[in-house]
């Protein structure tokens, strides 16, 4: 993932993703591999300037499309694996849960700061998350 400042999953970042999603497929790829070249960040989460400034038609609709990348991504029959190097928040944290296997940096700060601005993680973290961790870990954490 390239999108500086934070690899805020955008609407063309989730897009180029899915893009390269969908090359490696046809590949033949065994393994996919998400990782960042972007320093400090795994994923930042959400385009929060998109919700400040779209409709609310349109901030649901790139939820859905965000929702529906995060879902391809936990539905594949390959193995996948997110490297996390740096900040894996809100739907980034959401992208690394639906991976198989997720390598996290010793200083890598993974969170859903979302929940304290009043909103419900969106694409899957709140089902996913008591699954891997146990459900009274899940809420020690959200």
């Amino acid at each position: 993932m390239s999108s500086p400042p934070a690899n805020a999953l955008s609407y063309e970042l989730v897009a180029q993703l899915d893009t390269a999603l969908t090359a490696a497929l046809a590949d033949g790829a065994v393994v996919i591999v998400l990782a960042s070249d972007v320093p400090r960040f795994f994923a930042a989460g959400a385009d929060l300037k998109l919700l400040a400034e779209a409709s609310p038609d349109d901030f649901g609709d790139y939820l859905a499309t965000l929702r529906a990348f995060i879902e391809r991504i936990g539905s594949l029959g390959q193995p996948t694996v997110a490297s996390i190097s740096g900040m894996a928040l809100g739907g980034g944290l959401e992208l690394a849960l639906a991976c198989t296997f997720r390598i996290a940096a010793v200083d890598a700060l993974l969170g859903v700061p979302e929940i304290k601005l009043g909103l419900l993680p969106g694409a899957g973290g709140t089902q996913r998350l008591p699954r891997l961790v146990g459900r009274a870990a899940a809420l020690d954490l959200l």
